[in-house]
């Protein structure tokens, strides 16, 4: 498994992760998504196992202070293999920052498992 910065020849392996996981944000539309991925103040980083792409993280960062790890992705097939765990730890230091949150609804126990302090989130909806 080789962890690297996203390329756009990453994009369906992204997209088909997103699918699987039913987050609709980053499969529905490829312009978008690697747009998205690609911003300004992002760091997207994935893991590829035999050309296939079977996890990604994508953080937003102002590259001095805060970043925010806004979606981290295994397939369920690699899952419980450190690729999670190896994906941050590739993409922290490309972000510049000095921490990073999250909101997970799903995978506590493996944030937790990592160096971190527990707050109460919450996530906005505008308008």
């Amino acid at each position: 498994m080789n962890v690297t910065r996203y390329e756009r020849s990453h994009l369906p392996g992204v997209q088909a992760i997103c699918a699987a996981e039913d987050w609709p944000s980053l499969s529905e539309n490829t312009e978008r998504a690697h747009a998205v991925l690609t911003a300004p103040g992002v760091t997207t980083v994935v893991a590829v196992e035999h050309d296939e792409v079977v996890g990604f993280a994508y953080l937003q960062s102002d590259g001095h202070i805060q970043a925010h790890l806004s979606m981290l992705a295994v397939r369920a097939d690699h899952r419980r293999r450190g690729i999670g765990r190896a994906l941050l730890e590739y993409a922290a230091p490309l972000t510049g920052a000095l921490r990073i949150d999250l909101v997970t609804d799903t995978a506590g126990d493996f944030y937790k498992s990592l160096p971190h302090r527990t707050y109460q989130g919450f996530r906005i909806y505008p308008g």
